[in-house]
């Protein structure tokens, strides 16, 4: 243990980076090491820099521990700072990280170590004995539950009914008007909120129950109930049953933790050799899913819309290829009205994507910094109205107006009406058999504005951030979505999804097999990079995701392969280049 006489030491955690976290200065009379000595043997918790002139005595490990042992007070004197130090997240996620992800993303000894309290169970919907059974189909449907609960003349749960006993009334031809505790199931299960998982999931098994009510501090009170679905989900291992997991939740603070969990499913997919365009495919079905969710909720809450639409989103979402540093990029297609119903129409739309952009904000989706967003004013509108802002971006193009708007050529629908997709599909498809050179060539122009970032000599160029030499991986790989897009336009494909786009092209003959395999090795290979990085930012080192990768952290084997990558980018915007410059202006 070292006690500073004079001068400062600094003390602070590495990240995974390299980058100084949690840094806390200590002087004179301060005693370091104290606490690595007594919690951690040998190896020091923090790293140490010694300012210039710092004078310490030197305290031995054997003497120190002696120290504790025969003096009480002075062992509480550390162990006591320790306790302090805990309370700080940061400080605490350092001390307990781990050193490697072996764990899996939601462990199987969650069974036998989770108890009921730490679920997010249902508010009770109930019902009086006496209810007719078409109010309580109508009163199920409503709040979009799938059990409902009985009472009696004292408010005692005393039964439920199901969907299933609903479609077996209707197979018995039991008339709706009769009441409810004629069909009600019992007895009821119940367990205690300090239950284990795996003791209510034997329980439900046992009693062939679907549903368990949790138990009140007062015997006989509930605080809710939670559905046997719920609970298997909870305990799934497949990034699959995660998503049906997301399906179950109820609440946006449920959905926060489900995202936050998708870090740890990346990692652990990529480290067991998924391949990263799969991997993209389940952050964005989760995505996706938590998107739903809280539309259907915002949908449920401000009522039926007066219009139909479609909820679209734009740009790496739209493409299926969002990374865990993602906003939203949103906007809403309705369709058109006769002109005493536009303002009442529009009036709701953007007060309904004002709900759902904060709700997704609040969830980890951050907003939009250049606006692109349904609560834009600009973003949600009549489909007539976008046809117009197609048909201006593509027949009155500018450079800047084709870097702004590409974002909205790689658009998907997630929620609404397809026909309405449908029909602005059909009509980009019309626009896009006109002569359109300018527009495509202003489109090739974009996909050349970042250049791999190669040296004159062939190794990888760098710039500086916080110390680190670094790349953005993010720019380097915006050539290959950019090249990709062009050639899709000019063959009216309307896949929005990079490596389904190179499929289609390569089966109508803009690229030969060798040419679809390097760009998609290229592509994906970044990809995985990208997702690796950001997941470890995210679990290891608890901040915020970027998109520079230093090269002092990659292998020479895959500095290696970056700088083939990056030749085989230039060398398809060497390509475009001449391709569209030739054909467009002769």
């Amino acid at each position: 243990m070292d006690i500073i006489v004079e001068g400062e030491y600094e003390a602070f955690f590495y990240d995974s980076e390299q980058n100084k976290r949690v840094i806390d200065l200590h002087g004179r009379g301060y005693c370091y090491g104290g606490l690595s000595v007594l919690l951690n043997r040998k190896r020091s918790l923090r790293s140490v820099i010694a300012k210039k002139g710092t004078l310490v005595f030197f305290l031995s490990r054997q003497d120190f521990k002696q120290l504790c042992q025969a003096y009480e007070e002075f062992f509480h004197f550390f162990t006591a700072e320790f306790g302090t130090r805990m309370l700080n997240d940061a400080y605490a996620h350092f001390v307990k990280r781990p050193t490697a992800f072996e764990e899996n993303y939601i462990a199987s000894d969650q069974l036998y170590s989770r108890k009921i309290e730490s679920f997010v169970y249902r508010d009770l919907v109930t019902c009086p004995s006496d209810t007719p059974l078409y109010e309580a189909a109508q009163l199920m449907a409503r709040k979009k539950i799938s059990c409902l609960f009985v009472q009696d003349n004292q408010q005692r749960i005393v039964g439920y009914i199901t969907d299933i006993t609903l479609r077996d009334v209707v197979a018995r031809q039991v008339s709706v008007q009769e009441p409810v505790s004629l069909v009600m199931a019992n007895p009821l299960v119940s367990i205690s909120t300090q239950a284990y998982a795996y003791e209510a999931i034997l329980l439900m098994f046992r009693t062939k129950s679907q549903y368990l009510l949790i138990e009140g501090a007062e015997e006989g009170s509930y605080l809710g109930f939670i559905s046997r679905n719920k609970l298997l989900s909870e305990q799934a291992q497949s990034p699959f049953l995660f998503i049906q997991s997301v399906k179950l939740t109820q609440s946006v603070e449920e959905l926060k933790r489900k995202w936050g969990k998708v870090p740890e499913i990346v990692y652990q997919l990529l480290n067991r050799g998924v391949k990263p365009e799969i991997v993209n495919q389940v952050i964005t079905t989760v995505s996706d899913t938590i998107a739903l969710k809280v539309i259907e909720g915002v949908i449920a809450e401000v009522g039926t819309p007066p219009a139909k639409f479609v909820f679209m989103v734009l740009g790496s979402e739209g493409r299926k290829e969002q990374t865990l540093n993602t906003d939203q990029d949103n906007a809403i297609i309705y369709e058109d009205k006769a002109n005493e119903q536009r303002e009442l129409v529009r009036e709701y739309f953007l007060h309904f994507a004002e709900l759902v952009s904060e709700r997704l904000d609040a969830i980890g989706f951050s907003f939009c910094k250049g606006g692109f967003m349904a609560k834009n004013s600009k973003w949600t509108h009549s489909l007539s109205h976008w046809k117009r802002n197609y048909t201006s971006w593509m027949k009155e193009p500018d450079p800047e107006t084709v870097m702004k708007f590409a974002t909205f050529f790689d658009c998907r629908y997630i929620y609404g009406e397809a026909a309405i997709m449908d029909e602005l599909r059909d009509f980009l498809d019309q626009q896009l058999q006109e002569p359109l050179d300018r527009f495509l060539y202003h489109m090739a122009r974009n996909a050349l504005q970042y250049e791999p970032p190669l040296t004159f000599f062939k190794n990888i160029k760098t710039f500086t951030v916080g110390g680190h030499e670094v790349f953005n991986i993010k720019k380097t790989m915006t050539p290959l979505v950019d090249l990709v897009r062009v050639y899709a336009l000019q063959k009216r494909i309307f896949k929005t999804n990079t490596g389904e786009r190179l499929k289609e092209l390569k089966a109508v003959g803009a690229f030969t097999d060798t040419e679809v395999q390097e760009l998609m090795h290229s592509y994906y290979y970044l990809m995985s990079l990208r997702l690796k990085k950001q997941a470890v930012q995210i679990i290891q080192d608890k901040a915020e995701p970027d998109n520079f990768i230093d090269i002092r952290s990659l292998t020479k084997i895959e500095q290696v392969t970056l700088k083939e990558i990056f030749k085989t980018i230039s060398n398809f915007q060497t390509t475009i280049k001449l391709q569209f410059t030739k054909e467009l202006f002769g």
